[in-house]
């Protein structure tokens, strides 16, 4: 590859915590065709930002055009997440975000580095539940109502407060049972050895634990409102931004010690296996942007599919 004067390889690495090698040869191939389409004689480093912008999160939608409304919608949206997990001391910060049109359908998203792990406490949940309602939080704090654009979320965050009801027996009013089917029979990953009753009070206990989280995140956002207007201010006007620009704009994360990204950027982290970088499925619509929890025994969204 005959690389631009203004590539920076640090700068690069930064965009791309988690990747393997093949995706790194796919990104320089992406990179390569990109600067081939636009008649350069050399890549740019704009060249690198778009190929794995494309890597990530699909082809640019140039056609999709969204009225500055909606843009309007999806910044705070993506906003509202984005300062839920700064401020949740249990959730990995963004490494990117990005409100520009990919996939098929997907109006914004964001890239996260998730550190290795296989146990999680129901803190941790929690946390994750709070900023994947964080978008939804955010369109209701400023415009006083809510939009489509959570379904992605919605899904998730009941996958998950239904696995720490049925699965983990981490719910005080169900006690310590499980209801997964280890042996993978049922369709969904669950039987269901209960009474209508226990059913109905599963139910609720669901409910009150995404009540219960769609509450606090609401709290946390009203008392961070002045930085979620300042990311969604900066999305609309930069389209996207990465960590660097978050540290700027809102200060480093108020938790002691280096994050897993912050890890990875110093050479710290010497796990054998690099950490996955984890994106929402294109497919989905506003809220793009979150990575799925791989918990112990919960179905991936491949094996329910």
């Amino acid at each position: 590859l005959t690389l631009g004067p203004d590539v920076d390889a640090k700068k690069l690495s930064a965009q791309t915590p988690g990747f393997a090698g093949a995706e790194i040869a796919n990104v320089c191939n992406e990179a390569a065709l990109i600067a081939a389409r636009r008649d350069k004689k050399f890549i740019t480093n704009q060249d690198f930002t778009d190929a794995i912008d494309r890597v990530i999160g699909g082809l640019e939608k140039k056609n999709k055009i969204i009225s500055p409304g909606e843009k309007r919608i999806v910044a705070y949206h993506e906003a509202g997440h984005a300062i839920s997990g700064w401020f949740l001391e249990h959730c990995d910060p963004l490494v990117k975000v990005s409100i520009v049109p990919r996939g098929v359908a997907a109006l914004g998203y964001a890239q996260y580095l998730p550190k290795e792990q296989f146990l999680y406490n129901t803190e941790q949940l929690i946390d994750e539940m709070c900023m994947a309602l964080g978008g939804r939080a955010a369109e209701e704090l400023v415009f006083g109502k809510i939009s489509t654009g959570a379904l992605s979320d919605l899904e998730r965050i009941t996958k998950m407060a239904y696995s720490i009801v049925t699965m983990y027996g981490m719910n005080a009013k169900l006690g310590n049972v499980s209801f997964y089917d280890s042996k993978g029979q049922n369709e969904y990953g669950f039987s269901k050895p209960y009474s209508e009753a226990t059913s109905q009070m599963i139910d609720e206990e669901v409910r009150i634990i995404i009540d219960n989280a769609y509450t606090r995140t609401k709290e946390l956002l009203t008392e961070r409102r002045h930085e979620l207007e300042v990311i969604a201010k900066e999305l609309l006007e930069k389209e996207v931004l990465l960590q660097d620009d978050l540290e700027r704009l809102v200060g480093k994360r108020p938790f002691g010690g280096q994050t897993n990204y912050q890890a990875h950027m110093a050479g710290t982290d010497r796990s054998e296996t690099a950490s996955e970088v984890k994106n929402e499925n294109p497919g989905a619509k506003i809220a793009s942007d979150l990575p799925e929890l791989h918990l112990p025994g919960m179905p991936t969204e491949s094996e329910t599919a």
